[in-house]
């Protein structure tokens, strides 16, 4: 079987390492904070889904999106990106620029939370990270063009998108419910899971941007961004020091069998 056949995206990537490490359950957190904080985007979301209804499952459905993407072969990455397209097409939510705005604070939330909980990474490789998810935003419908590729023009996509952005009320509601989410009874009851969640997504909305964080009113003090630091860094070492083979997904699972990637 070829590379080609494989996956889209090989071991030795830099979107494999990043998607891999237990960073990513902050990162795609943070990433949900910073995503409603265009009030266009967040309209889209609220009118158009299912987010209060079907929450916790809309939660789970945006993990396995990146992780097949990221980890499943192209087949199965191309079927669900052509299943997400048709839906954002049926819903009205198909606009390339809000799509865009979407796909950019994925990846800076990925790559800004992965740094800072300890992943090592050179300067090349951040280049190389924004690089390879120019693919991820490809398969939602975005021209390759219109894609930041490197760091420095991620900075500049940030810098003048900046005046559209506000946190809305749909906005607030939603980081609210990102922080407590309405968990299933037999988890919330039987289980540490919400205040484990409550502790993590405090954590993701302390990771965001001293601008983002401005623009939901949350206090920055000085030493914020190395008390939040640490406290990553420490958050990643402990999910590091799990039996993590009983909790990788599947699809990882089956990526590194077919890749004939050692499973530690």
């Amino acid at each position: 079987m070829s590379n080609l056949e494989l996956g889209l995206f090989a071991p030795s990537s830099i979107t494999w390492k990043i998607h891999s490490d237990p960073a990513m359950l902050i990162g795609g957190i943070r990433a949900l904070f910073q995503q409603a904080l265009h009030p266009q985007a967040m309209a889209g979301v609220a009118e158009h889904s299912n987010f209060r209804e079907d929450a916790w499952g809309r939660l789970q459905r945006t993990g396995d999106y990146v992780t097949t993407l990221t980890f499943g072969t192209p087949a199965e990455a191309n079927q669900l990106a052509t299943r997400v397209r048709k839906v954002h097409s049926h819903l009205g939510l198909d606009d390339p620029k809000l799509l865009l705005w979407v796909h950019m604070s994925m990846v800076d939330s990925f790559l800004d939370v992965a740094v800072r909980s300890g992943l090592v990474l050179s300067e090349a490789d951040l280049d190389q990270y924004v690089a390879e998810m120019v693919l991820f935003a490809e398969l939602v419908g975005i021209t390759k063009s219109k894609v930041p590729s490197s760091v420095s023009e991620m900075k500049q996509y940030f810098s003048e998108i900046s005046p559209e952005l506000t946190a809305s009320d749909d906005a607030k509601r939603a980081a609210l419910f990102l922080t407590l989410p309405p968990l299933p009874t037999v988890v919330r009851f039987a289980t540490p899971a919400a205040p484990l969640w409550a502790a993590i997504a405090a954590l993701a909305g302390s990771a965001l941007p001293n601008w983002a964080r401005s623009l939901y009113g949350w206090p920055t003090l000085p030493g914020h961004i190395i008390a939040t630091d640490i406290a990553m860094i420490a958050m990643r070492k402990s999910l590091l020091a799990l039996p993590l083979e009983g909790l990788m997904p599947p699809v990882l699972i089956e990526a590194k069998i077919r890749w004939g990637v050692n499973a530690e």
